[in-house]
């Protein structure tokens, strides 16, 4: 992917959990976060185990299950991340990978 696609999906997904969260004006996006994202159906698309599936993309084990089973729902922004992760799982992945450690040069000591 390049870092131009991957730059325009993480834009897009920012804008998405700024009106999620309500602090952008939703008329001047066009985006739909829908009301309800069948979580399960999500995880089983990767073939991914619940704890396999909280651990690659940073959930709490304890809310994946709450929201599977229909004890809870994920809020605006989390539906719109569940919906980014279906779509573009790679994206996701590259951006939540950490940063390599600078290699700086270490100064011998005078």
């Amino acid at each position: 992917m390049s870092k131009r696609a991957f730059s325009k999906i993480q834009a897009g997904l920012m804008e998405a959990l700024s009106i999620a969260k309500g602090e952008a004006d939703p008329s001047t996006y066009r985006i739909h976060v829908p009301k309800e994202v069948n979580v399960r159906a999500i995880r089983k698309k990767f073939d991914l185990t619940q704890q396999a599936f909280a651990e690659r993309f940073g959930f709490n084990l304890a809310r994946l299950r709450d929201w599977e089973q229909g004890r809870s729902r994920p809020d605006g922004a989390l539906r719109a991340y569940l919906l980014v992760i279906e779509r573009k799982p790679d994206a996701v992945t590259e951006a939540l990978q950490a940063a390599p450690k600078s290699r700086g040069r270490r100064r011998a000591a005078a």
